[in-house]
């Protein structure tokens, strides 16, 4: 939590953690079983001169939700009378789909969306991360895991599925067509 210029007494802290929670709970208007801290884009929820600030950083740069998320927040702060609240939009550091939350992927799969796979996969559980060049183009893994069956058989049929985050493909086990959440 922070504060512009000052220490951030009880009752600011509380408001800080009360916005962070409302926030936190927004879902993606996109894909609506995900919610904003799920998917990563929620960065910070700090006082500035008093009033509530929210930082956000989109998915990609000309993501067309931005707009839709940005009043959605202060739609839900003024119901809850944080009318004043403000949403700062950051593009630094850039989003990482490695930002998206274990619940996040596990909802994603539910929900008939493979989630992209993590800088990290390949770790065993609780291993930290091996040590990766910094590459411009990320590898992906030999054929997507299908969010219905788990058959890693599968093809992708187009570059851009129901939205620009995300390619379309299909299960040759199952046959079910399905989103992939690309992995940036």
């Amino acid at each position: 939590m922070s504060t512009s210029g000052a220490v951030a007494t009880a009752a600011d802290a509380a408001r800080i953690e009360r916005a962070r929670a409302l926030v936190a709970a927004v879902p993606d208007p996109e894909i609506p079983v995900i919610t904003l801290a799920d998917l990563g884009i929620l960065r910070d929820v700090r006082l500035e001169e008093g009033r509530i600030c929210v930082v956000l950083t989109p998915t990609y740069v000309g993501c067309p939700a931005t707009e839709a998320i940005r009043e959605e927040v202060l739609r839900v702060l003024a119901d809850d009378g944080l009318a004043d609240a403000r949403v700062e939009v950051t593009l630094s550091p850039p989003w990482t789909t490695d930002w998206i939350s274990e619940a996040g992927r596990e909802r994603l799969r539910a929900y008939g969306i493979a989630p992209p796979h993590t800088m990290a996969d390949g770790t065993a559980a609780g291993e930290a991360p091996r040590e990766q060049p910094i590459r411009l183009v990320r590898a992906q893994p030999a054929g997507v895991a299908c969010p219905r069956c788990g058959s890693h058989d599968t093809e992708r049929l187009a570059a851009f599925g129901s939205t620009p985050c995300k390619a379309l493909h299909r299960c040759r086990a199952c046959r079910e067509p399905f989103d992939h959440f690309k992995p940036y």
